[in-house]
């Protein structure tokens, strides 16, 4: 086992979900809806059953979700994960540690999206969401956020659209930072590639006799609050 460090393939990022097991405002189980603005994210279901509803300016949609599906979408796809019964996911994310940089809006109402500092209020949880926080407030902003898809939901492509202009608005001054986490994770490792390939066309195989093996045994947290679910969560090099 090597000591040195890598990233993960392709600089993703890999968590474990259990979804939220209780009711939202609108009467369904499961998780917050949001939306990525640079992240693709992907769904590998170990156990349990539900579906994720999606919004996009296709329209709306619900794809079933079942122990083998995988399921993903792109930036700009509002998303929300509905439990059916025991719902776990192991989580694929694009650009890792990106999301955790603030690649996620809540779909909270327009007034709220509007102010940055009502949004962070209304985002907020205790602790960070830490494991051990109290899980009352995940489920609050899940709400409020139900609250705004309703909305969206009712208000077609024109409401998507000003959806996506507000959460780009709340997320602008964030831009120069996460194209500093994207060059030193997810670039870093594509440029790589294109380095190994230059040197395998010059007949320069040196890079396959550095090769390592990496493991991480458990998550580094077990039960942190994330927007759908408990997480537990990896290092996102090992």
């Amino acid at each position: 086992m090597s000591d040195r460090s890598a990233p993960l393939p392709g600089g993703i990022g890999v968590s474990r979900l259990r979804v939220y097991d209780t009711v939202a405002p609108d009467g369904v189980v499961g998780g917050t809806p949001h939306v990525h603005l640079c992240c693709t994210e992907g769904y590998v279901v170990t156990g349990g059953e539900g579906v994720v509803q999606t919004l996009t300016a296709a329209g709306y949609q619900e794809t079933p979700l079942q122990p083998g599906a995988v399921v993903w979408f792109e930036p700009g796809t509002v998303h929300r994960l509905v439990n059916g019964g025991g719902l776990t996911i192991v989580v694929l994310m694009q650009n890792s540690g990106l999301p955790e940089a603030g690649d996620a809006v809540l779909t909270f109402p327009p007034e709220v999206l509007a102010d940055p500092a009502a949004y962070a209020a209304a985002a907020e949880l205790p602790g960070g969401g830490a494991p051990g926080a109290d899980v009352s407030a995940a489920y609050r902003r899940r709400d409020l956020a139900v609250t705004g898809f309703q909305a969206l939901r009712s208000g077609g492509p024109p409401a998507l659209t000003a959806f996506h202009s507000a959460a780009l608005a709340l997320r602008r001054p964030l831009l120069a930072r996460w194209r500093e986490r994207w060059a030193a994770g997810a670039g870093r490792a594509a440029a790589g590639t294109g380095e190994q390939l230059d040197a395998l066309e010059r007949g320069d195989p040196g890079h396959l006799g550095q090769a390592g093996v990496y493991a991480v045994n458990e998550p580094i947290e077990r039960g942190r609050l994330g927007m759908c679910g408990l997480l537990d969560t990896y290092p996102a090099t090992a």
